[in-house]
């Protein structure tokens, strides 16, 4: 059974240990947050994804801190229940470990953020600790990492080799150790996962890492159908893409034939007109 009441890092854990699922799932906006607070999902991610889902860049890289702030302030407006984690954005915590806690409490104090999430293994323990210093939560990321994309040579899975399997177990186990409250898994063979799963401490979130993670996580467009061209992992639970398009191509055939707007969208001459919402 989901918590009901606000989620925290606390609550995860607990979850984990009762073997209770972690619902996870991403949002960039007030609305969405709203949302999914209401439908019961436990943990908000404002993902850097921002920048391939909403901002049409090709990949998470051009992502910066004030992109990060603004989004995670309108999810943080939305958001009453769930955990509301943001992610830090490629280069604003891999070179210092102060300038890495400084702007993970920018996201914390100005973006209304409740934890933040980070990506890679032992090369950013110690920015995880000195965030963790300053109270703030941070959640680790390994597997594939989209930050890494080139050095990764794509979007692959990862972990299928046993070397590389064995410093995944490794690094979830120093992220567990620098004090992480939880571990995004990230395309990973499900045997992997469910290894890892059993090995440390902290929750697991899969996303394309089999069912034996203690929580899942999907980008939003995805699971609502807007992304035309989903992941293998990813389940679309609606068309809204279709249904969008329908409704536009319907739109612009109305106007276009004067059909819309008609008499019941239109306001009558002389006082006493009441007009409720304007572009």
């Amino acid at each position: 059974m989901a918590a009901q009441n606000k989620v925290t890092t606390t609550t995860l854990l607990q979850m984990k240990q009762k073997g209770e699922p972690i619902t996870a799932l991403t949002a960039y906006d007030a609305v969405t947050a709203a949302l999914l607070n209401e439908a019961g999902v436990d943990v908000l991610l404002v993902g850097d994804s921002v920048g391939n889902v909403k901002l049409g860049y090709k990949n998470t890289l051009p992502v910066g801190l004030d992109e990060m702030l603004h989004h995670t302030k309108a999810a943080s407006r939305g958001n009453s229940r769930a955990l509301l984690v943001a992610d830090m954005p490629y280069l604003s915590y891999e070179l210092d470990a102060k300038e890495a806690a400084r702007n993970a409490g920018r996201l914390m104090k100005e973006g209304g953020a409740e934890a933040v999430k980070v990506e890679g293994g032992i090369e950013v323990a110690g920015a995880i600790k000195e965030i963790v210093r300053i109270n703030v939560p941070v959640m680790g990321h390994l597997g594939l990492t989209p930050q890494s994309v080139h050095r990764l040579g794509g979007y692959k899975v990862q972990g299928r080799r046993p070397q590389e399997a064995e410093k995944i177990v490794t690094d979830a186990k120093i992220l567990e150790g620098a004090g992480v409250f939880a571990i995004v898994l990230e395309c990973v063979p499900s045997g992997l996962a469910a290894e890892i799963s059993r090995k440390v401490g902290v929750p697991t979130i899969g996303i394309g890492a089999g069912p034996d993670c203690d929580g899942q996580i999907l980008v939003i467009d995805d699971l609502l159908g807007i992304n035309p061209e989903p992941a293998k992992f990813v389940k679309r639970y609606a068309d809204l893409r279709g249904v969008s398009l329908k409704a536009a191509q319907q739109y612009v055939r109305e106007v276009r034939e004067k059909a819309f707007p008609g008499p019941e969208h239109s306001y009558s001459d002389g006082p006493g007109a009441k007009a409720h919402r304007s572009t």
